[in-house]
């Protein structure tokens, strides 16, 4: 694998303070969070997120951001409302929730269920919002369906952009069609160096555009969840974004 499955530093972190400026809405038997830009525009980005899910403040804060830089922006449920709760007390069983054990329905959250979702909002995009083009984020869990979905040549994802990654496999990595980019944390057990100097090589033959980013002095999950009040997050964090945006403004 060129990252590892999900473990409990996946749903740790802290919650940041701000006010969402989107709408919830459904696509079909699910929910999205999107956020319009001031002027109507034919880009757009999906955000796929971590096990925190769409309703997690700090993702919505992050989707309004990209909507005031002129974006269309979308979170799709990708958990059939059955996302981890952050900070989560004592130990939780990872390989348990992928499976489906605490969701009522039994629901797993592996491809054959999350895969649906992704196609609907890629659709969704293309059709209700006239996006012509869309670049993907994932953070963590997300980065997977970033990597399955990055196949402009049959109308899906046009670019990537992931954060700290989890889940994804060689065989998906090697498959993409489209350039991506990496932001990675230099104290990361999910994508450790190795995993992330594989990820280099993979990417090198290709032949796409990529870029990776190693952030000194930061976890997994500071792209999403991290401590603002620490210098070197902050940084990290803010410095990601605006990559983003870089990325995205240079291969959308």
């Amino acid at each position: 694998m060129t990252s590892s499955l999900p473990g409990s530093c996946c749903y740790q972190g802290v919650k940041h303070e701000g006010v969402a400026k989107g709408e919830l809405s459904k696509v079909g038997d699910f929910e999205v969070y999107t956020v319009h830009p001031a002027e109507r525009v034919e880009k757009g980005i999906l955000i796929l997120t971590d096990i925190i899910g769409h309703k997690f403040i700090n993702v919505q804060l992050i989707a309004d951001q990209l909507a005031a830089n002129g974006y269309f922006v979308m979170i799709p449920d990708l958990f059939d409302g059955d996302p981890v709760p952050l900070n989560l007390p004592g130990s939780f069983d990872i390989p348990a929730w992928h499976t489906g054990k605490y969701h009522p329905a039994g629901t797993a959250h592996l491809p054959p269920n999350v895969g649906p979702i992704v196609d609907a909002s890629i659709a969704e995009m293309r059709t209700k919002y006239g996006c012509k083009a869309i670049g993907a984020i994932g953070h963590c869990f997300g980065a997977k369906y970033v990597a399955r979905y990055l196949r402009p040549d049959i109308g899906k994802i046009d670019a990537g952009f992931i954060a700290h990654p989890s889940y994804v496999t060689e065989e998906e990595l090697r498959a993409i069609k489209g350039p991506l980019a990496i932001a990675a944390a230099e104290i990361d057990a999910i994508f450790p160096a190795e995993e992330r100097h594989a990820s280099e090589a993979i990417l090198k033959e290709n032949g796409f555009p990529y870029q990776v980013t190693l952030f000194s002095g930061v976890a997994h999950g500071f792209a999403v969840r991290g401590d603002l009040s620490n210098r070197a997050v902050k940084y990290a964090k803010e410095t990601t974004f605006i990559q983003c945006l870089q990325w995205f403004g240079e291969y959308l």
